[in-house]
């Protein structure tokens, strides 16, 4: 099962791996698992960044990529831009940063390109002809098959998508947040991409853990809610609304018999425009789970019933 990023050549699974918490929540020999697990149920597209896991995240990909997997059968995305220096959140968006984070990226992956390289964050310190000009600069050397960019608005995407149209660098991709408790990217993102020609890739698509219902009854041990990595991470979708969609998420995996995960990743992948949603997961039989939505299609009325209780 394959779909094309946009109306570019690059094809997917319609489900990327996440490693955000590789080097942190999850140690090397669980990331192979969760990646040799990936692989045999079909995934290709993994997703990482320069500062996840203050590197540890491309460096674990880089030491599994010669072990577990041929890199040609592999769709490695990774981003530049945002940093952490002595736990301090950095956004380096210039020509230089962006150029210095591929290549320091290119020697963790132990590879001479990635197949999606994006700019992690917008900024508005830098000009975006310059921040453009390293996606231009990637794409013309061969250290990116395809480029995109991350969190970026509409206006933003749309902008950018304009101005490498004139160098002939298409822009294939956008990283965004999107789940049924935050469904923002239906504003102005996601008719931008579909206008304009490119996917959309959803992180946090089951609302940072709030859609699977495991914090229905309070926060569990374990959880990235009460993990020292992520603090506030799950706090702002534990609202009276977020907890009502995942009620209905709940109710709806019941009825169908399925978990609550797998119809959470279901409706956002079938999403228009969507390519794929990015998971991310602690655990083997989590990635398992998640893997399982790859056979749902939710029936009309459920889509229908969660458009209406997640507007």
């Amino acid at each position: 099962m394959r779909r094309r990023i946009g109306t570019s050549g690059l094809s997917v699974t319609p489900l990327a791996l996440g490693t955000m918490t590789w080097g942190n929540a999850v140690d090397r020999h669980d990331a192979g698992d969760h990646l040799r697990a990936f692989l045999d149920a079909g995934g290709n597209l993994v997703d990482t960044a320069y500062g996840y896991g203050g590197g540890e995240s491309e460096t674990i990909l880089g030491e599994l990529l010669g072990e577990t997997v041929d890199r040609g059968d592999l769709v490695v995305c990774t981003k530049s831009g945002i940093s952490r220096s002595g736990g301090t959140r950095r956004v380096d968006v210039s020509r230089r940063g962006l150029m210095a984070q591929l290549e320091t990226s290119l020697e963790r992956l132990r590879t001479d390109h990635v197949d999606l390289w994006l700019v992690h964050t917008w900024s508005d310190e830098v000009p975006l002809t310059e921040t453009l000009s390293a996606l231009e600069w990637a794409a013309a050397s061969g250290r990116a098959r395809y480029v995109g960019v991350s969190n970026y608005g509409g206006w933003q995407s749309a902008r950018a998508a304009s101005l490498l149209e004139q160098s002939r660098v298409p822009l294939v991709a956008n990283e965004v947040q999107y789940s049924l408790v935050c469904r923002s990217p239906e504003d102005e993102v996601a008719p931008a991409a579909e206008a304009l020609g490119f996917g959309l890739l959803a992180w946090s698509p089951l609302g940072r853990g709030v859609l699977t219902g495991k914090y229905r009854n309070g926060i569990p041990s374990g959880s990235r809610a009460a993990s020292d990595h992520f603090p506030g991470f799950v706090e702002r979708f534990l609202d009276e609304h977020s907890v009502q969609v995942a009620e209905a998420v709940t109710m709806a995996a019941r009825g169908l018999g399925v978990s609550a995960a797998q119809v959470a990743l279901s409706w956002v992948r079938d999403r228009p425009a969507v390519a794929a949603p990015i998971v991310g997961v602690r655990t083997t039989s989590q990635l398992r789970a998640a893997l399982g939505s790859l056979d749902l299609v939710l029936p009309d009325e459920i889509v229908s019933a969660l458009d209406d209780v997640s507007a």
